[in-house]
């Protein structure tokens, strides 16, 4: 048996040479491929050649705070701890969904973290957030300066988004024209829901609780006077209720579960509880041994009666 050797022709070297090209192109795009949504997260002293950026913290030994990013310190010592900022966008807001802190940036894009080991759990954007959050389009809009701009993004990324700390925890982002639930575990999508009609949410007025977060409509006629609205309640274990409300009806919750709802000088101030998706029975009414949900305390006791 014999070997013969063979010289490779100038021909026979170009399709290796190609798929060579390729590779090393590959290679090259895969290293400089832009990081999703432009995600950075740093480790304290990027100088620091000890630092760890995937060493796990105590969580709550953290003191959180937004702006530009999302900036994690050392309660105990007051040390900088890590960050984690987005390439072009500002982070404006962050609430705590169970052990996970939830940003609101002025892009309109709504990322959960983990503050332990500083991961990026989920991104989700949400439609129309950015335009509410800059005022775009509004009356007086090319009127204000930088700074008011930038106070009003703040206020609005603080009303839209509420975190609800049930056995599962969720969040919900509320505009004027959209609210939608997010299972904060994952991200999933659980509700979106739009106005009907000539109506819009109010994020100002939204309240959360450890369980259901009650959002207020604001409705017009076909003159552009205000009307009856209602509140639509949302949990992620049902399918949510309506209830019927006037244009300029004010909540606030008493604790974890129960929320006061004040509809103007006539109709009286009653007291709806989230976990049972029920109003509590108002002391002393006839229903009241018989109600669903009985007021918290004795009826002797202030606690018990709405103030």
């Amino acid at each position: 048996m014999s070997w013969k050797s063979r010289a490779l022709s100038p021909r026979s070297i170009l399709p290796a040479l190609a798929v060579l090209l390729v590779l090393v192109a590959g290679a090259a795009a895969h290293a400089n491929k832009p990081v999703p949504f432009g995600d950075r997260v740093a480790a304290k002293g990027a100088a620091d050649t000890s630092a760890d950026p995937t060493a796990s913290l105590d969580a709550a030994a953290l003191d959180l705070r937004v702006g530009p990013g999302l900036e994690a310190y050392h309660r105990a010592t007051g040390e900088h701890a890590w960050s984690y900022q987005r390439e072009g966008a500002t982070a404006l807001h962050l609430s705590m969904a169970g052990e996970n802190a939830v940003v609101v940036w002025d892009d309109g894009l709504v990322t959960s973290v983990r503050p332990g080991d500083q991961q990026v759990r989920w991104h989700r954007a949400v439609p129309g957030l950015a335009d509410w959050l800059r005022g775009a389009g509004e009356p007086g809009a090319d009127k204000r300066t930088e700074e008011q701009r930038k106070q009003l993004a703040t206020e609005r990324a603080a009303a839209s988004l509420r975190t609800v700390r049930e056995s599962t925890p969720w969040v919900a982002v509320v505009t004027p024209e959209l609210t939608m639930g997010f299972r904060d575990a994952d991200g999933d999508l659980r509700y979106n829901s739009k106005p009907a009609g000539n109506c819009v949410y109010d994020p100002e007025r939204t309240v959360a609780t450890d369980f259901a977060v009650l959002v207020p409509r604001t409705c017009t006629n076909s003159t552009g006077q205000q009307v009856s609205g209602g509140i639509s309640g949302y949990r992620l274990d049902s399918s949510g209720w309506q209830l019927n409300a006037g244009p300029g009806v004010e909540m606030k919750a008493l604790d974890g579960r129960r929320v006061l709802i004040s509809d103007g000088p006539i109709v009286t101030p009653k007291v709806f509880d989230t976990w049972a998706a029920a109003p509590e029975a108002a002391c002393g009414s006839p229903a009241e041994p018989f109600a669903a949900v009985r007021p918290v305390g004795s009826c002797g006791d202030d606690g018990a009666r709405p103030q």
